[in-house]
């Protein structure tokens, strides 16, 4: 049975993430002690005993998932499961680069740690917020985010899931934009506790960095296909999937598209690797026909 590993992005995090897989495996223990060693961040303690506020920031957020997913997948590898294609959602993508041998770990950790910072610090020089918009068709929300627009950045980022949308920029137009979404019809806007408009053109200085550091980063070709968030459109090709990694930063993340061309590709099965279950609701409302189980915790991965 073909099998797709699926690795979650921000939101996801919890305290004690990642904890028992560090005590139950040596695979595990390895990837959590090179973070330690590769990042500015004492990633473990913040994972392991937070505090939560800490563990919100984009900084130490991105390297935690990261981490997490990253352990857990080095522990799914050592028992013999091994995916045939992945996917990743927004900072998830970075797992998947690795879990598909494009880069190496190290640089992974390398990566993430500029990405989540720089998208830190961009959110405080351009500042910006994020709504979900709850009950609307997809077309609908970016027909609203377009109508608003004279009003100031705003833009779909995160298309999740059939009728949960995220959309990104600058407040005021943020707020004009749920105020049209509810005339359209949505069922809930709900204004979200971020440090910044991600995925939009509000994050441009992020790209800047993140490009910069990745000129020294090597992109192998992939082993196996990934599904960018950019694209939604399986690719190997290893500058490819470089120059949609920068664009990811100011793009949307078309998950639902996404998921939709994993049922394309033979997929009935998938793994969430890293923490929460997150993905395993969003695929239920895509696609019931693909099964996602949680695989980021000991008990889950020993029950596979």
């Amino acid at each position: 049975m073909s099998t797709a590993f699926l690795f979650p992005g921000q939101g996801s995090q919890f305290v004690g993430m990642g904890h028992d897989l560090y005590k139950a495996f040596p695979e595990a223990r390895a990837v959590f002690d090179l973070a330690d060693r590769v990042l500015d961040i004492e990633i473990k303690t913040f994972c392991f005993d937070g505090p939560e506020d800490s563990l919100k920031q984009t900084a130490i957020t991105q390297p935690a998932i990261f981490t997490h997913s990253m352990a857990a997948f080095e522990a799914l590898k050592s028992r013999g499961h091994h995916p045939h294609i992945v996917a990743g959602h927004s900072v998830g993508e970075l797992a998947a680069l690795v879990a598909a041998g494009v880069i190496s770990l190290e640089d992974g950790f390398r990566v993430v740690c500029v990405r989540g910072q720089a998208m830190q610090i961009a959110g405080k020089a351009r500042q910006g917020t994020m709504a979900a918009i709850i009950g609307l068709d997809d077309d609908v929300i970016t027909e609203v985010c377009h109508t608003v627009s004279n009003t100031g950045q705003v833009t779909p980022a995160n298309f999740n899931c059939p009728g949960q949308v995220v959309i990104s920029g600058e407040e005021h137009a943020v707020q004009k934009a749920m105020e049209a979404a509810k005339e359209k019809g949505a069922k809930r806007t709900l204004q979200l506790p971020v440090s910044g408009a991600f995925h939009s053109a509000l994050m441009q200085p992020a790209v800047e960095t993140l490009t910069a550091i990745l000129e020294d980063v090597p992109f192998s070709k992939a082993q196996i296909p990934i599904i960018p968030n950019v694209t939604t459109e399986p690719t190997t090709d290893p500058q490819e999937l470089k120059d949609l990694l920068i664009q990811q930063v100011i793009s949307p993340v078309r998950w639902t598209q996404s998921m939709i061309t994993l049922g394309t590709q033979g997929i009935t099965q998938a793994y969430e690797v890293g923490p929460g279950s997150v993905l395993k609701g969003l695929m239920r409302r895509i696609n019931k026909e693909i099964l996602v189980t949680e695989a980021g915790t000991v008990d889950a991965i020993n029950a596979i």
